[in-house]
């Protein structure tokens, strides 16, 4: 580019009035399907064109259809929010374009995944045995544990694969109906099959019930099927609730499974003390995966697996190719660690991140988000009919409108997302919507940087008023 400096300062001023006033925008999209291929050309430009020219149309067509997830307001989901000097490592990261398949590649890229790691896990108060390495999103990062599960059996499967054995028994995970769908995928993309996921029952708080897992793996092993992997998961997409890891590893040692857990929201609250039980029993995990990018103020995407056998998991996935080998001696080559041989500098926004917030300003900003949480269902609760419909340890809540004039439970999910649909479309706010025992729950997740009270009262105010208006409207019918 002619004029590299004109064009970051152009972004760095919009960038930085973006974080300044999120706000003016409407936080979930109200773009239309095909808007943005109506407005663009159907065919690349033969010639290129000026950066003011692509600039002014990034502003006037593509940020119309985004939902903005840095907003205040923004409800929905999982709420993140990158910090703008992790923001600024991407742009570093992008700039040096390194892939850090090999220490060779790039060795601060790989020594720099090493020690922010293990930092990280300090924060997390885990202990040295866990070993870590940065993935896209919990999805692959699942998936590689699965994998290094599989590997863990013994049972030659790298070689010799899964198809025509008379010698394999089934395999079998152990999910809830709560368990984040990326691990029944994984079972899907090993070979595992669907039919040998095992939901087990949970408890009225929605967590993983021992009773009921040590009686699936003692009938499974009775029948010859082989337990492979048990999920546990701390911090539900749905409720954030956890399942009770110690009592669930003491099962999954008995019976020689692999002991994963899925702890990528709320994980990142045990960098602060008075959450440092949320991950109790992950001393006894087999793998333990967290988001930074959920929780810690990363741009997406930025997940971190923690394996306690990292030789197993290289074993998995090692091929070298003739192209591939060095000569560098006691290094890791973190290509041997998963699917991808091509890697990107991801953990340099964590460095930035962790350096620039510094742990006490983090763990403040997720105390409050927690503070900001349980302010709402205090709210809820103390409503005429309104109710809270789960348990709420961390910073999400969810709750449901049940006025007496709405017969019948159908009506009422009807009536919720009447509410959720009215707030959302008003641009003021997202929430998003789950299912708990059937029924509809309105969700509200609080994690963004800047999020203040005055927004989760402005949520609440907007919800009270749409209820009112799904009221009328009922009455009309």
């Amino acid at each position: 580019m002619d004029d590299l400096l004109s064009a970051f300062d152009r972004a760095a001023r919009w960038i930085d009035d973006y974080y300044r006033h999120p706000e003016r925008y409407p936080v979930l999209s109200r773009a239309r399907p095909g808007d943005l291929h109506r407005a663009l050309p159907a065919e690349a430009p033969k010639d290129g064109e000026a950066f003011e020219t692509i600039f002014a149309d990034f502003e006037s067509l593509v940020l119309p259809g985004i939902t903005h997830w840095n907003h205040p307001r923004f409800f929905a989901h999982f709420s993140i929010s990158a910090t703008p000097a992790a923001v600024v490592a991407e742009a570093l990261a992008a700039a040096l374009d390194v892939n850090a398949m090999l220490w060779r590649t790039s060795p601060a890229a790989t020594e720099l995944e090493e020690v922010v790691l293990v930092w990280l896990r300090t924060l997390l108060g885990l202990d040295d045995g866990l070993h870590g390495i940065v993935y896209d999103t919990a999805s692959i990062a699942g998936f590689t544990a699965l994998a290094a599960a599989r590997e863990a059996l013994g049972l030659e499967i790298r070689d010799r694969g899964m198809g025509g054995r008379s010698d394999l028994p089934p395999l079998r995970v152990y999910v809830t109906d709560h368990t984040h769908s990326h691990v029944e995928k994984a079972a899907i993309a090993l070979g595992i099959g669907r039919a040998n996921v095992v939901k087990i029952a949970c408890d009225d708080a929605f967590a993983m019930r021992p009773d009921a897992l040590e009686a699936a793996l003692a009938a499974d092993v009775a029948r010859g099927m082989r337990p492979m992997c048990v999920a546990a998961t701390v911090g539900t997409t749905s409720t954030t609730s956890s399942d009770p890891v110690p009592a669930i590893a003491e099962i999954a040692r008995r019976y020689a499974a692999w002991l994963h857990v899925d702890a990528s929201y709320a994980g990142p609250a045990a960098i602060v003390p008075e959450f440092r039980t949320l991950l109790a029993g992950c001393e006894f995990a087999d793998s333990l995966v967290v988001n930074p990018h959920k929780w810690l103020f990363v741009p997406i995407d930025l997940s971190v697996l923690y394996v306690r056998d990292m030789e197993n998991l290289r074993r998995t996935f090692s091929l070298v190719a003739d192209y591939l080998v060095t000569s560098d001696g006691d290094v890791r080559n973190y290509m041997d660690y998963g699917l991808q041989l091509g890697r990107r500098f991801r953990a340099l926004k964590l460095w930035f991140a962790i350096r620039h917030l510094g742990a006490n300003r983090m763990r403040d900003l997720l105390r409050g988000h927690v503070a900001l949480a349980q302010t709402f269902a205090t709210w809820v609760e103390a409503e005429p009919a309104w109710i809270v419909v789960a348990p709420h340890p961390l910073s999400v809540v969810c709750f449901r409108h049940e006025p007496a004039d709405v017969d019948g439970g159908d009506a009422l999910d009807a009536h919720n997302l009447a509410i959720v649909d009215r707030v959302n479309a008003s641009g003021e706010a997202y929430f998003s919507t789950t299912k708990l025992n059937g029924r509809v729950a309105i969700r509200i997740a609080i994690g963004n940087e800047r999020t203040t009270l005055g927004d989760v009262a402005a949520g609440w105010r907007l919800l009270r008023e749409a209820a009112t208006t799904a009221n009328m409207a009922n009455a009309n019918v």
